[in-house]
Protein backbone atom coordinates (compact mmCIF):
# COMPACT_ATOMS: atom_id res chain seq x y z
CA UNK A 1 0.00 0.00 0.00
CA UNK A 2 1.41 3.43 -0.79
CA UNK A 3 2.88 5.29 1.59
CA UNK A 4 0.32 8.58 2.45
CA UNK A 5 1.68 11.96 3.37
CA UNK A 6 0.52 13.03 7.54
CA UNK A 7 -1.15 16.02 6.93
CA UNK A 8 1.85 18.44 8.54
CA UNK A 9 3.26 18.20 5.14
CA UNK A 10 0.75 20.88 3.95
CA UNK A 11 2.27 23.32 5.48
CA UNK A 12 5.21 22.71 3.46
CA UNK A 13 2.90 23.29 0.40
CA UNK A 14 2.19 20.10 -0.47
CA UNK A 15 -1.12 20.07 -2.99
CA UNK A 16 -3.33 17.20 -4.57
CA UNK A 17 -0.72 18.33 -7.72
CA UNK A 18 1.86 16.28 -6.06
CA UNK A 19 -0.46 13.93 -3.83
CA UNK A 20 -1.88 12.65 -7.38
CA UNK A 21 1.86 12.24 -8.07
CA UNK A 22 1.96 9.96 -4.98
CA UNK A 23 -0.63 7.90 -5.92
CA UNK A 24 0.88 6.97 -9.14
CA UNK A 25 3.94 5.82 -8.44
CA UNK A 26 4.93 2.05 -8.55
CA UNK A 27 7.05 2.40 -5.39
CA UNK A 28 6.49 3.44 -1.68
CA UNK A 29 8.43 6.03 -0.92
CA UNK A 30 8.41 9.01 1.85
CA UNK A 31 7.77 12.70 0.59
CA UNK A 32 9.92 14.92 1.88
CA UNK A 33 10.75 18.82 0.37
CA UNK A 34 14.27 19.97 -0.39
CA UNK A 35 15.31 22.64 2.32
CA UNK A 36 19.01 23.14 1.47
CA UNK A 37 20.81 21.51 -1.40
CA UNK A 38 24.64 20.75 -2.02
CA UNK A 39 27.06 18.59 -4.55
CA UNK A 40 27.42 16.07 -1.36
CA UNK A 41 24.12 16.18 0.05
CA UNK A 42 20.55 17.82 0.79
CA UNK A 43 19.02 18.87 3.52
CA UNK A 44 15.37 18.20 3.10
CA UNK A 45 11.77 18.31 5.33
CA UNK A 46 9.50 15.22 6.05
CA UNK A 47 6.34 14.91 8.02
CA UNK A 48 8.81 13.38 11.10
CA UNK A 49 11.26 16.32 10.86
CA UNK A 50 14.46 17.41 8.87
CA UNK A 51 16.60 14.73 7.47
CA UNK A 52 19.73 14.33 5.21
CA UNK A 53 19.60 12.47 1.90
CA UNK A 54 21.90 12.19 -0.75
CA UNK A 55 20.43 11.72 -4.48
CA UNK A 56 20.38 7.81 -5.78
CA UNK A 57 23.15 6.90 -8.40
CA UNK A 58 19.74 6.05 -10.61
CA UNK A 59 18.48 9.26 -10.53
CA UNK A 60 21.60 10.84 -10.82
CA UNK A 61 22.10 8.70 -13.75
CA UNK A 62 18.88 9.48 -15.40
CA UNK A 63 18.84 13.21 -15.16
CA UNK A 64 18.95 14.87 -18.20
CA UNK A 65 20.98 17.60 -17.20
CA UNK A 66 21.87 19.06 -13.82
CA UNK A 67 18.45 21.26 -13.62
CA UNK A 68 17.01 17.87 -13.45
CA UNK A 69 18.39 16.83 -10.55
CA UNK A 70 16.66 18.15 -6.93
CA UNK A 71 16.85 21.28 -5.86
CA UNK A 72 15.79 23.80 -3.63
CA UNK A 73 12.20 23.81 -3.35
CA UNK A 74 11.62 20.12 -4.76
CA UNK A 75 9.55 17.46 -3.01
CA UNK A 76 10.99 14.53 -3.89
CA UNK A 77 10.31 10.91 -2.49
CA UNK A 78 12.87 9.17 -0.10
CA UNK A 79 13.89 5.86 0.62
CA UNK A 80 15.74 4.71 4.06
CA UNK A 81 19.07 4.96 4.01
CA UNK A 82 21.60 2.18 5.92
CA UNK A 83 21.97 2.63 9.45
CA UNK A 84 21.92 6.13 11.09
CA UNK A 85 23.21 7.21 7.48
CA UNK A 86 21.17 9.65 4.95
CA UNK A 87 18.42 8.68 3.57
CA UNK A 88 18.62 8.02 -0.74
CA UNK A 89 16.23 10.62 -3.06
CA UNK A 90 15.00 7.66 -5.36
CA UNK A 91 12.34 10.21 -6.96
CA UNK A 92 11.72 14.16 -7.77
CA UNK A 93 7.91 14.47 -8.62
CA UNK A 94 7.10 16.71 -11.14
CA UNK A 95 7.28 20.53 -10.93
CA UNK A 96 4.49 22.88 -10.43
CA UNK A 97 6.64 26.01 -11.39
CA UNK A 98 10.47 26.15 -12.11
CA UNK A 99 11.97 29.56 -11.69
CA UNK A 100 15.10 28.66 -13.82
CA UNK A 101 17.92 31.44 -15.90
CA UNK A 102 20.23 30.44 -18.75
CA UNK A 103 23.38 29.20 -16.87
CA UNK A 104 25.86 31.86 -16.28
CA UNK A 105 28.70 31.88 -19.09
CA UNK A 106 28.79 30.60 -22.71
CA UNK A 107 26.97 26.46 -21.69
CA UNK A 108 23.97 26.74 -23.35
CA UNK A 109 21.91 25.07 -20.10
CA UNK A 110 19.40 25.61 -17.60
CA UNK A 111 20.14 26.87 -13.42
CA UNK A 112 17.16 26.26 -11.40
CA UNK A 113 16.94 29.02 -8.90
CA UNK A 114 14.22 27.49 -7.09
CA UNK A 115 11.21 25.10 -7.80
CA UNK A 116 7.62 24.95 -6.28
CA UNK A 117 7.64 28.64 -5.95
CA UNK A 118 3.54 30.57 -5.81
CA UNK A 119 5.07 33.87 -5.72
CA UNK A 120 8.55 35.95 -6.73
CA UNK A 121 8.80 38.92 -5.14
CA UNK A 122 11.23 40.77 -7.45
CA UNK A 123 13.13 43.32 -5.27
CA UNK A 124 14.89 46.34 -6.08
CA UNK A 125 15.77 49.23 -3.90
CA UNK A 126 14.92 53.31 -4.39
CA UNK A 127 18.03 54.12 -5.49
CA UNK A 128 21.38 54.41 -8.14
CA UNK A 129 20.81 51.02 -8.83
CA UNK A 130 17.36 50.90 -9.56
CA UNK A 131 16.93 49.85 -13.20
CA UNK A 132 13.61 49.23 -15.31
CA UNK A 133 15.60 47.63 -18.00
CA UNK A 134 16.69 44.91 -15.94
CA UNK A 135 12.95 44.62 -13.67
CA UNK A 136 11.53 43.83 -17.33
CA UNK A 137 14.29 41.10 -17.39
CA UNK A 138 13.47 39.57 -13.81
CA UNK A 139 9.67 39.70 -14.48
CA UNK A 140 10.27 38.13 -18.15
CA UNK A 141 12.09 34.90 -16.21
CA UNK A 142 9.39 34.94 -13.14
CA UNK A 143 6.40 34.72 -15.79
CA UNK A 144 8.18 32.25 -17.45
CA UNK A 145 8.49 30.20 -14.60
CA UNK A 146 4.58 30.21 -13.81
CA UNK A 147 5.12 31.81 -10.88
CA UNK A 148 3.32 35.33 -9.87
CA UNK A 149 5.42 37.76 -9.51
CA UNK A 150 5.59 40.72 -6.74
CA UNK A 151 7.87 44.02 -7.09
CA UNK A 152 9.56 45.06 -4.22
CA UNK A 153 10.57 49.05 -3.99
CA UNK A 154 12.91 48.52 -0.78
CA UNK A 155 14.41 50.90 1.20
CA UNK A 156 11.91 53.75 0.76
CA UNK A 157 13.08 55.20 4.09
CA UNK A 158 16.24 56.37 2.56
CA UNK A 159 14.12 57.76 -1.12
CA UNK A 160 12.49 60.75 -0.28
CA UNK A 161 10.48 60.80 -3.52
CA UNK A 162 9.72 57.10 -3.64
CA UNK A 163 6.23 57.62 -5.62
CA UNK A 164 8.50 58.19 -9.01
CA UNK A 165 10.05 54.70 -8.36
CA UNK A 166 6.46 53.32 -8.29
CA UNK A 167 4.84 54.17 -10.84
CA UNK A 168 8.02 54.26 -12.72
CA UNK A 169 7.54 50.09 -11.90
CA UNK A 170 3.70 50.56 -12.76
CA UNK A 171 4.82 51.41 -16.32
CA UNK A 172 6.56 48.43 -16.85
CA UNK A 173 4.38 46.32 -15.02
CA UNK A 174 0.67 47.11 -15.10
CA UNK A 175 -0.53 44.00 -13.78
CA UNK A 176 1.94 43.03 -11.04
CA UNK A 177 1.15 43.83 -7.11
CA UNK A 178 3.97 46.84 -6.02
CA UNK A 179 4.97 47.16 -2.67
CA UNK A 180 7.08 49.64 -1.20
CA UNK A 181 8.87 49.03 1.76
CA UNK A 182 11.88 49.53 4.24
CA UNK A 183 13.44 46.41 5.64
CA UNK A 184 14.74 48.27 8.35
CA UNK A 185 11.71 49.90 9.64
CA UNK A 186 9.66 47.38 8.76
CA UNK A 187 7.22 49.59 6.55
CA UNK A 188 4.52 47.79 4.40
CA UNK A 189 6.11 44.46 5.58
CA UNK A 190 2.82 43.63 6.48
CA UNK A 191 1.38 44.19 3.43
CA UNK A 192 4.18 42.13 1.98
CA UNK A 193 3.83 39.20 4.18
CA UNK A 194 -0.68 39.21 3.53
CA UNK A 195 0.98 38.00 -0.62
CA UNK A 196 1.74 34.88 0.68
CA UNK A 197 -0.71 32.35 2.15
CA UNK A 198 -0.25 29.46 4.75
CA UNK A 199 1.46 26.67 2.38
CA UNK A 200 1.97 29.05 -0.29
CA UNK A 201 5.97 29.27 -1.37
CA UNK A 202 7.50 32.84 -2.22
CA UNK A 203 10.95 33.52 -3.64
CA UNK A 204 12.87 36.36 -3.01
CA UNK A 205 14.98 37.28 -6.44
CA UNK A 206 17.20 40.55 -7.34
CA UNK A 207 20.45 41.67 -7.33
CA UNK A 208 23.24 42.18 -4.35
CA UNK A 209 22.57 44.90 -2.35
CA UNK A 210 19.01 45.71 -2.54
CA UNK A 211 17.92 44.48 1.02
CA UNK A 212 16.79 40.07 0.03
CA UNK A 213 18.76 38.92 3.12
CA UNK A 214 17.27 42.03 5.63
CA UNK A 215 14.07 41.67 4.05
CA UNK A 216 13.81 37.54 4.45
CA UNK A 217 15.13 38.22 8.39
CA UNK A 218 12.08 40.65 9.15
CA UNK A 219 9.95 38.41 7.70
CA UNK A 220 11.31 35.59 9.14
CA UNK A 221 11.06 37.37 12.69
CA UNK A 222 14.63 35.95 13.26
CA UNK A 223 18.58 36.52 12.40
CA UNK A 224 19.24 33.75 9.69
CA UNK A 225 20.74 35.84 7.09
CA UNK A 226 24.13 37.63 6.79
CA UNK A 227 23.35 41.25 5.71
CA UNK A 228 25.61 43.33 4.37
CA UNK A 229 26.31 46.77 3.20
CA UNK A 230 26.28 48.28 -0.35
CA UNK A 231 29.42 50.04 -1.57
CA UNK A 232 28.85 54.36 -1.17
CA UNK A 233 30.45 54.80 -5.02
CA UNK A 234 27.25 53.01 -7.25
CA UNK A 235 25.14 51.86 -4.48
CA UNK A 236 25.71 47.95 -5.72
CA UNK A 237 26.00 45.33 -3.23
CA UNK A 238 28.10 42.48 -2.32
CA UNK A 239 27.12 38.91 -2.09
CA UNK A 240 26.14 38.07 1.42
CA UNK A 241 23.71 35.26 1.02
CA UNK A 242 26.12 32.48 -0.84
CA UNK A 243 22.88 29.79 -1.02
CA UNK A 244 19.59 28.99 -1.44
CA UNK A 245 17.72 27.92 1.06
CA UNK A 246 13.90 27.31 2.33
CA UNK A 247 12.75 28.34 5.43
CA UNK A 248 9.01 28.13 7.26
CA UNK A 249 7.57 31.78 7.62
CA UNK A 250 6.07 32.38 11.08
CA UNK A 251 2.03 31.89 10.60
CA UNK A 252 2.49 29.73 7.64
CA UNK A 253 3.81 30.04 4.14
CA UNK A 254 7.55 29.46 3.16
CA UNK A 255 10.28 31.37 1.81
CA UNK A 256 13.09 31.21 -0.73
CA UNK A 257 16.26 33.52 -0.26
CA UNK A 258 18.78 33.43 -3.15
CA UNK A 259 21.96 35.03 -3.99
CA UNK A 260 22.10 38.03 -5.66
CA UNK A 261 22.00 37.56 -9.71
CA UNK A 262 24.63 39.46 -11.78
CA UNK A 263 24.17 38.18 -15.30
CA UNK A 264 19.81 36.85 -15.99
CA UNK A 265 19.59 35.11 -18.90
CA UNK A 266 16.35 33.76 -19.73
CA UNK A 267 15.46 30.54 -20.33
CA UNK A 268 12.15 29.50 -22.06
CA UNK A 269 11.11 26.48 -23.77
CA UNK A 270 10.10 28.09 -26.87
CA UNK A 271 10.43 31.43 -28.95
CA UNK A 272 6.92 33.00 -28.40
CA UNK A 273 5.92 36.28 -27.23
CA UNK A 274 7.30 38.25 -24.46
CA UNK A 275 4.96 37.61 -21.45
CA UNK A 276 6.00 41.13 -19.59
CA UNK A 277 5.42 43.07 -22.88
CA UNK A 278 1.25 43.23 -22.85
CA UNK A 279 1.02 47.05 -23.86
CA UNK A 280 3.56 46.18 -26.96
CA UNK A 281 1.92 42.52 -27.63
CA UNK A 282 -1.71 44.79 -27.58
CA UNK A 283 -0.03 47.62 -30.05
CA UNK A 284 1.50 44.55 -32.10
CA UNK A 285 -2.58 43.58 -32.57
CA UNK A 286 -3.44 46.82 -34.52
CA UNK A 287 0.11 46.15 -37.30
CA UNK A 288 -0.73 45.95 -40.89
CA UNK A 289 1.42 42.96 -41.01
CA UNK A 290 1.32 39.59 -39.07
CA UNK A 291 4.31 39.18 -39.31
CA UNK A 292 5.65 42.83 -38.51
CA UNK A 293 8.56 43.49 -36.81
CA UNK A 294 8.26 46.69 -35.76
CA UNK A 295 11.55 47.74 -37.72
CA UNK A 296 10.55 50.40 -40.28
CA UNK A 297 7.43 48.23 -41.99
CA UNK A 298 4.63 50.09 -43.57
CA UNK A 299 1.73 50.79 -41.26
CA UNK A 300 3.28 49.66 -37.92
CA UNK A 301 1.09 50.17 -34.90
CA UNK A 302 3.97 49.91 -32.20
CA UNK A 303 6.38 52.81 -34.16
CA UNK A 304 3.81 55.18 -34.46
CA UNK A 305 2.64 54.66 -30.85
CA UNK A 306 6.63 55.89 -30.16
CA UNK A 307 6.29 59.08 -32.52
CA UNK A 308 3.08 59.68 -31.07
CA UNK A 309 5.24 59.78 -27.26
CA UNK A 310 2.75 56.78 -26.36
CA UNK A 311 5.23 54.24 -25.80
CA UNK A 312 9.04 54.71 -24.94
CA UNK A 313 11.06 54.22 -27.38
CA UNK A 314 13.67 52.16 -24.56
CA UNK A 315 10.78 49.94 -23.61
CA UNK A 316 10.73 49.13 -27.64
CA UNK A 317 14.43 48.31 -27.47
CA UNK A 318 14.24 45.84 -24.42
CA UNK A 319 11.13 44.19 -26.36
CA UNK A 320 13.42 43.47 -29.59
CA UNK A 321 16.62 42.57 -27.08
CA UNK A 322 14.37 40.27 -25.20
CA UNK A 323 12.97 38.81 -28.26
CA UNK A 324 15.62 38.06 -29.79
CA UNK A 325 17.28 36.58 -27.14
CA UNK A 326 14.75 34.40 -26.60
CA UNK A 327 14.37 33.22 -30.08
CA UNK A 328 18.10 32.59 -30.05
CA UNK A 329 18.17 30.44 -27.33
CA UNK A 330 15.02 28.43 -28.54
CA UNK A 331 17.37 27.68 -31.30
CA UNK A 332 20.33 26.93 -29.22
CA UNK A 333 18.14 24.56 -27.22
CA UNK A 334 17.24 22.88 -30.69
CA UNK A 335 20.48 22.26 -31.77
CA UNK A 336 21.35 20.80 -27.99
CA UNK A 337 18.92 18.44 -28.54
CA UNK A 338 20.01 17.16 -31.73
CA UNK A 339 23.43 16.79 -30.29
CA UNK A 340 22.16 14.85 -27.02
CA UNK A 341 19.80 12.74 -29.63
CA UNK A 342 22.69 11.72 -31.86
CA UNK A 343 24.84 10.93 -28.82
CA UNK A 344 22.66 8.86 -27.19
CA UNK A 345 22.05 6.95 -30.46
CA UNK A 346 25.84 6.84 -31.36
CA UNK A 347 25.71 5.00 -27.17
CA UNK A 348 23.06 2.64 -28.31
CA UNK A 349 24.63 1.33 -31.48
CA UNK A 350 27.88 1.02 -29.68
CA UNK A 351 26.23 -1.19 -26.97
CA UNK A 352 24.08 -3.29 -29.49
CA UNK A 353 27.06 -4.59 -31.51
CA UNK A 354 29.25 -5.16 -27.88
CA UNK A 355 25.88 -7.54 -26.95
CA UNK A 356 24.78 -8.68 -30.47
CA UNK A 357 22.97 -11.63 -28.85
CA UNK A 358 21.36 -9.32 -25.84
Amino acid sequence: MQQQPRPDLIGLGWTPFFARQLASLGEAVQPARVLLASAAQHHVQTADGPRLAVVSGRLAHEAADRSALPTVGDWVGLRPGDGAGPAYIVHTFTRSTCLRRKAAGPTVEAQVLAANVDTVFIVTSLNADFNLRRLERYIEVVLDSGARPVIVLNKADLCPDPGWFREAAREIAPAAPIALVSALSGAGLDALRAEVGAGETVALVGSSGVGKSALSNRLLGAEVQLEGAIRATDERGRHTTAHRELFVMPGGGLLIDTPGVRELGLWSADGGALGGFDDVEALAGACRFRDCAHEGEPGCAVLRAVEDSALDPDRLGAYRKLGAERRYLAGQQDVRVRIEEKRRWKQLVKHVRAHPKR
